[in-house]
């Protein structure tokens, strides 16, 4: 169940960063969007984007349509938003208690009958605690209905699909945007004699108090700082602030030289700008199985020539002892 009510969350927020009403997935058996409105309807926002000092209040709406030609049952509510472990924007469970932004917004649990094919347009009120910490906090305001549905055993299983409204919200005060690379970790796999596949699995984390996201790149090199491949790009999705990401790229035909390097540099932005760029390398061992074959060719050649001059030598010199 938990798994169903993230992913029917998760599976919207592009759809809300493109600037359109998030929806229940086709294929469902229900359909419902959710998206910021007024009194008179949506207003053509993507999110409630909000900035305000701590005490500030807003006064806003949320429209839930139904897109189905039968009558559903939504329950409407808040709850606070983080980063999940694949990069998404991802809402607490509905049996998890927000204590953030979506804490601060008036909004609690509350079924609503909508009419097929009809929208309703819910007020809400949004106060910025007095204590609130400067920078960017984020929430969305859910949409979820509740039903039954037969699992791979034939078994009913009770669940919640959710669709949500993002909600960011800026609080006034000193932003600190920053971004870093905690930890890089490299491992080789062999595809040949020659060359193989460097796994690099890094950790970007946001230490600012903003949203950022960015650009990451990998650069693999040998002993003396000899290039041997690379990635392109690598987009890094919006982190949230404190977020972690684990981010894992397979950087091909990496030639076997032994001890290799792979360097991770992350360039942030945010919505102040570009950042300071953050790099860190880790380290594998790649057999350079060609190197060594080609030193052990070269050992023995020079064995055989030396082999080939003392036998010379020994002929030579029995040759010269008197008969």
């Amino acid at each position: 169940m938990k798994v169903l009510r993230l992913l029917a969350a998760g599976a919207l927020a592009a759809l809300m960063l493109s600037g359109v009403p998030a929806s229940a997935a086709p294929g469902d058996e229900l359909r419902w969007a959710v998206q910021p409105s007024s009194a008179k309807g949506p207003d053509g926002r993507a999110a409630f984007d909000l900035k305000g000092a701590p005490g500030q209040q807003f006064a806003d709406y949320v429209g839930v349509s139904n897109l189905d030609d039968k009558d559903i049952t939504v329950t409407l509510y808040a709850t606070d938003a983080f980063t999940a472990a694949d990069g998404a924007f991802a809402l607490l469970t509905a049996a998890e208690r927000p204590r953030d932004l979506g804490s601060w917004v008036d909004l609690q649990p509350r079924q609503y009958v909508i009419p097929a094919g009809k929208r309703i347009d819910v007020p809400f009120r949004l106060t910025v605690p007095a204590n609130a910490t400067p920078g960017d906090h984020a929430a969305g305001i859910i949409a979820s209905v509740a039903g039954v549905q037969t699992a791979p055993d034939g078994k009913q299983v009770n669940v919640d699909k959710r669709v949500a409204a993002r909600v960011y919200l800026r609080v006034d005060g000193p932003v600190r945007p920053a971004a870093t690379i905690t930890s890089v970790q490299a491992g080789f796999a062999g595809g040949g004699f020659a060359s193989g596949d460097l796994t690099v699995t890094y950790l970007v984390r946001n230490t600012g108090n903003v949203r950022v996201a960015g650009t990451a790149k990998i650069r693999v090199r040998g002993p003396l700082g000899v290039g041997l491949g690379g990635s392109e790009d690598i987009t890094v999705p919006e982190l949230l602030p404190g977020a972690e990401l684990t981010m894992t790229r397979k950087v091909t035909g990496v030639f076997a030289a032994g001890w290799v390097d792979a360097l991770v540099t992350f360039n942030p932005h945010s919505l102040e700008g570009q950042l300071p760029g953050a790099s860190r390398s880790g380290s594998a061992w790649a057999p350079p199985w060609l190197v060594l074959g080609a030193l052990a060719a070269v050992a023995g050649v020079v064995l055989l020539i030396r082999w080939v001059r003392r036998r010379r030598r020994f002929l030579e010199h029995v040759a010269a002892q008197p008969a």
